[in-house]
């Protein structure tokens, strides 16, 4: 996304909501006049890039981080509106023939066969720090060899769908499979190393226009876009 101007909100977004967001802002801009700006990526990150102080109109991260910050006073009070879970994912490039990774044996075999596992951020990125517990859980730490891992998830599949190495395998939030061409959805994480993760829009304490702020985090999080964020990839409770 551009550098902030006078005419767009700035976001501060995990990559889950990445696509959401994409497929909403025509709408928006025809109502507001304001277009969307900011960054996705590893929650970690975009946290830290609202520490470090970045222009933030709009947050999109966990709920628990979004409690931590409003805790902090980075958020504004009574704005948050939680947008749905997110499951973790296991991909594959497009057309590419489906492992099975329905139990914990099927998936450590799939592992061990790919040329390369690609996944986000195994410190600042939810998927990323969660994967990484479950390659240490299935015993292949030793195959770090093969591991390609990136800031986001979306950057992980998006390398992966280039990569042109057949039998590759990915891992990462299920949004950011759905959303990026060249890779499919294999299914979820078997049950054990299951990740739901609940993603919260808010509106940020420093927001140059917060009416406009929080009539966004009102479309994303809302009835209007429930079928949007159902395609995307979010689950309601």
């Amino acid at each position: 996304m551009q550098e902030a101007t006078q005419n767009e909100l700035q976001i501060l977004s995990g990559g889950a909501a990445q696509g959401l967001v994409g497929q909403m802002k025509d709408r928006f801009q025809s109502r507001t006049g304001l277009g969307l700006g900011g960054s996705f990526g590893a929650v970690g990150a975009m946290r830290d890039k609202l520490l470090g102080g970045a222009a933030c109109d709009v947050l999109i991260l966990t709920q628990a981080l979004i409690d931590e910050l409003t805790t902090q006073g980075w958020v504004q009070p009574g704005s948050a509106r939680p947008m749905g879970a997110v499951y973790t994912g296991v991909a594959v490039r497009a057309g590419e023939a489906a492992p099975d990774v329905a139990t914990a044996a099927s998936l450590k075999a799939a592992l061990q066969a790919a040329p390369g596992i690609y996944f986000p951020d195994p410190v600042k990125a939810t998927a990323g720090i969660h994967f990484r517990k479950v390659l240490g859980a299935l015993g292949l730490d030793a195959s770090q060899a093969s591991w390609r891992t990136f800031p986001n998830g979306a950057t992980a599949m998006g390398e992966m769908a280039a990569s042109g190495a057949p039998g590759s395998v990915g891992c990462t939030q299920v949004t950011e499979i759905l959303n990026t061409p060249g890779v499919q959805l294999v299914g979820l994480l078997p049950k054990e190393f299951e990740l739901a993760t609940v993603y919260t829009a808010a509106v940020c304490s420093r927001a140059r226009d917060a009416d406009a702020a929080a009539a966004l985090v009102a479309l994303l999080a809302g009835e209007e876009a429930a079928a949007a964020r159902q395609a995307c990839g979010f689950r309601v409770a």
